[in-house]
């Protein structure tokens, strides 16, 4: 029924339908930061850039170092005999003379006589093909391999070999060893360098983005902070968006990379037999980065999400505490 006086309609119970309890409507609360804005979408183009070249950086100092590695074992494992051409040489003689004495002595393992056909093949790169090598002033070569455990002494390995071919000489290697291993060092040191002055970048990145982020929403950060919103559950927020966004666009750059890797790698198994593929591979190996190489990604994509998140984080806390300076300084 229906009161007259007042309007106001009653159940059958005598209980106002205005006391009756509605249910309530949860509405969504819109995050503190965007979850899809310019900044965001920008911000995750910049960090897979960086992440994608952070990648690249790290394989590639991963490859030489392997590579290095490779060479200084394999160049401290063999010496070479050279021996010069020279008129009325008998150069086959010669080379067995030189491999005899060298097997014999305290220290060698083995001694190969680089044959014509090999000693043709490395000198095609530079002179074509269809060499004749008699008719060329070309030293030919003797490998020696080192027992790694008692090596040799060199010194009086050279006096014994000259003695008997005064056209040979010795090359242990060592002098290519050590430069080779200044070489690698240097570029790791390179390499790790830029990998540091990317991840800058990418910090410096995200703490643009992040003040961005606070300067679009500025006014409700304010309100959260001033109706008594602690600074940690506003940093949360950010952190948990630049967290995801970071995470985007390392994973994005990281699976970049890694097919970078798979498609040299392949490039590097299907074109074996041609003479570039072989210098390549001669020079930085099979192109392969391992599992230490993309555990590396991983490792990258990982940190650059982090660092994503702690950086924003730490951008906040102190835009908060200026905000209570300014207060404090007003009061």
């Amino acid at each position: 029924m229906t009161d007259t006086t007042s309007g106001t309609t009653f159940t059958e119970d005598g209980i106002a339908e205005s006391e009756i309890a509605l249910p309530r409507v949860r509405r969504r609360m819109a995050p503190i930061v965007p979850a899809q804005n310019v900044v965001g979408r920008a911000l995750v183009s910049v960090i897979a850039i960086m992440t994608f070249l952070s990648c690249l950086t790290l394989g590639a100092v991963s490859l030489v170092r392997d590579t290095a590695s490779v060479w200084e074992s394999q160049i401290s494992r063999e010496a070479t005999i050279q021996i010069r051409p020279e008129e009325g040489l008998d150069m086959e003689a010669a080379l067995e003379s030189a491999s005899l004495v060298a097997r014999g002595f305290p220290g060698i393992t083995s001694a190969r006589i680089v044959d014509r056909a090999a000693t043709t093949r490395l000198l095609e790169p530079w002179l074509g093909s269809g060499l004749n090598i008699d008719e060329l002033p070309v030293p030919r070569l003797i490998i020696v391999t080192i027992n790694e455990d008692y090596p040799p002494n060199f010194a009086r390995l050279r006096e014994a070999i000259v003695s008997q071919v005064p056209q040979a000489s010795l090359d242990d290697h060592r002098t290519w060893v050590d430069r080779l291993v200044t070489m690698a060092r240097t570029t790791v040191a390179i390499g790790m360098a830029a990998l540091a002055l990317m991840l800058a970048a990418t910090v410096l990145s995200v703490v643009f983005a992040t003040r961005g982020a606070m300067a679009g929403n500025g006014h409700i950060i304010e309100v959260l902070h001033f109706v008594g919103a602690e600074g940690r559950f506003i940093a949360r927020q950010f952190r948990r968006h630049f967290l995801v966004t970071g995470m985007k666009g390392a994973a994005a750059g990281g699976i970049g990379a890694v097919l970078v890797f798979l498609i040299v790698s392949f490039w590097s198994a299907r074109n074996l037999a041609t003479p570039e593929a072989d210098q390549a591979t001669a020079l930085f190996g099979n192109f392969a980065i391992g599992l230490s190489g993309y555990g590396g990604v991983a490792l990258i994509v990982v940190l650059i999400g982090m660092l994503t998140a702690a950086t924003s984080h730490l951008t906040v806390v102190a835009y908060l505490s200026d905000i209570e300076s300014r207060q404090s300084d007003a009061g």
